[in-house]
């Protein structure tokens, strides 16, 4: 639409979009750990939630034609809209309001439970976190409350 009114007429093609984002990576994960840190000095009431989200690569039923080499590990089952597909999982730490103070990426058949070990929960002593039920590992728990008062 904005190339169609004129607002961009010299473009990017998709492919040159992408190699200029993929030479951007260093500066964008800086940038995203530099806002996560302001954005965890701002949080006064030290309210954190940890969810996941699936990122979806390829549907299963377009893998025969597909280029990626999809190992099993990427495939899982969204239940709410009863498919398989092939893809990554973002596990994300955010304050209250929803700004992102922490993420990492997994294959998407890996587990919140076990993704809870993989977070550096970086946070001040007193902070609470909210999980729902997937995350339930009560020996995690115990460790962030007794070492880190989380």
């Amino acid at each position: 639409m904005l190339k169609q009114h004129g607002y961009i007429p010299q473009m990017l093609s998709k492919s040159r979009f992408s190699r200029r984002l993929y030479r951007l990576k260093e500066t964008f994960l800086l940038l995203f750990n530099l806002l996560g840190a302001v954005w965890k000095k701002l949080n006064a009431e030290a309210i954190y939630v940890i969810d996941s989200l699936p990122i979806a690569a390829c549907d299963n039923i377009r893998m025969p034609r597909a280029k990626l080499d999809a190992e099993e590990r990427f495939r899982d089952y969204l239940p709410r809209k009863q498919r398989y597909f092939y893809g990554l999982k973002v596990h994300l730490l955010v304050i209250k309001e929803g700004q992102p103070v922490e993420f990492f990426l997994t294959h998407d058949s890996f587990g919140d439970v076990e993704a809870l070990k993989y977070y550096t929960f970086d946070l001040p002593a007193g902070a609470i976190v909210y999980a729902d039920r997937a995350y339930n590992d009560y020996e995690i728990a115990n460790l962030l409350q007794e070492g880190e008062h989380i």
